[in-house]
């Protein structure tokens, strides 16, 4: 009998799993959108998330999983609906973000002095972020600091993703991504930060077989990547972390604040530190989910322990 498929084996597969929806729909999705109004482009959505939830039992099972620890409680089938539905709506305000039509959303922003102060100081800091809410939403605080030059680490397959769909919402509309996995990675890395330029990375995901820290997450160990935090102390640069909470509607809240500073973190204590750094990231996940708990996208088995994956 053959081992069961390991946790980084189902996130990895989640990650290459092919799009439900190709870039036909994408456009389609997007002229609707753009022609019809927004409230027109959200008469699809419960459908998507009636698809997902009678036909994607994956999916489904982690939906549960996660809403009983988030909630406190089993999940109604409601509130499993709920989930994917704030998940296809994030999705959806992306054309309109991509196309900064600002105008059409309430975003409240707490912690922007954090960010003005990057700005106005020129230092480059790293910005983590998770697949909870929209990270989408930030292009709404560049509008508000001009100054604020944001490029996003990942790897390259999604980057080529991201490309496509960005081309297939707005043609014009450009992220700066730099693609993990290259040579010249972290020079990359390196040189935007000290342009001033902040850097993105999204701390809750791998592609299966990076190393891991296992820090406790909800009441329960789970396994974050240890690469973003070893990329931020190698380079001995302050993190930030932020989070744009979907609250239905058109309203978007943005939150700023600090994280861990490898500043000042020698050889010899990397290791605590970082180790440190991503159990409070845990934690102030674990409270943003609590507050908002249809906003968490992570929709495979996050608790699965391994023992095939390197720990740290």
């Amino acid at each position: 009998m053959s081992a069961p498929p390991s946790s980084a084996t189902r996130a990895a597969a989640w990650v290459h799993r092919p799009e439900r929806s190709n870039l036909f729909t994408l456009r389609l999705m997007t002229w609707i959108s753009l022609h019809l109004g927004r409230r027109a482009g959200r008469l699809v959505l419960g459908l998507i998330a009636a698809y997902f939830l009678l036909f994607a039992p994956a999916e489904r099972r982690a939906s549960r999983d996660y809403l009983a620890r988030a909630l406190g409680r089993p999940p109604r089938v409601r509130e499993i609906f709920r989930h994917f539905f704030s998940f296809a709506a994030t999705i959806h305000d992306r054309v309109y973000l991509l196309n900064e039509r600002f105008d059409l959303f309430d975003i409240r922003v707490r912690g922007a002095a954090l960010v003005a102060d990057v700005v106005a100081r020129g230092e480059g800091v790293f910005l983590m972020g998770a697949h909870m809410g929209s990270f989408e939403v930030i292009r709404a605080v560049g509008r508000q600091q001009p100054g604020l030059r944001v490029a996003m680490v990942m790897y390259e397959e999604n980057a080529r993703k991201i490309n496509a769909a960005l081309a297939a919402i707005n043609p014009a509309a450009t992220q700066d991504i730099i693609p993990l996995g290259q040579l010249d990675s972290m020079l990359q890395v390196k040189e935007r930060l000290e342009d001033g330029t902040i850097v993105g990375m999204l701390g809750d995901r791998s592609l299966g077989g990076d190393a891991a820290v296992a820090v406790d997450f909800f009441g329960a160990p789970a396994n974050f990547p240890a690469g973003p935090w070893r990329m931020a102390a190698m380079l001995r640069r302050p993190v930030l972390l932020m989070v744009g909470l979907y609250r239905g509607g058109n309203r978007y809240d943005i939150h700023f604040e600090p994280l861990a500073d490898f500043s000042g973190v020698t050889r010899g204590e990397r290791d605590a530190a970082q180790r440190e750094a991503v159990a409070r990231y845990a934690a102030r996940l674990t409270h943003y989910a609590r507050d908002a708990p249809y906003n968490w996208f992570n929709f495979f088995d996050f608790w699965q322990r391994d023992d095939d994956r390197q720990t740290r």
